[in-house]
């Protein structure tokens, strides 16, 4: 067996099988007592569900008030708000430069 990842307090893991519906890729043993907490894979999909629809409602109803997209359907106005990634800058920050 071959050490993929030592894991520490705060860590987390088999999130690609949630991700991606598949089985874990390794296995994990404990080298000690820990508690850990556990996601089902239905749970972890209603969560991020639940959020995208959110995000996409959010990001919806900020769409529908630029003037630009008035003509834009809600099903393009949908696939913008997917695309949509929010950004932060700091005061004084050059956004876009020539």
């Amino acid at each position: 067996e071959k050490l993929v990842k030592t894991v520490e307090k705060g860590d987390c893991f088999g999130e690609l099988a949630l991700l991606y519906n598949c089985p874990r890729a390794a296995s994990v043993e404990s080298r000690g007592a820990c508690e850990l907490l556990k996601l089902d894979s239905e749970t972890f999909t209603n969560i991020v569900s639940e959020a995208a629809r959110k995000k996409r409602e959010r990001y919806d109803a900020f769409l529908q008030k630029v003037d630009l997209l008035k003509g834009v359907d809600s099903y393009e106005r949908s696939q913008i708000a997917d695309a949509l990634a929010s950004e932060s800058h700091t005061s004084g920050a050059v956004i876009v430069k020539q």
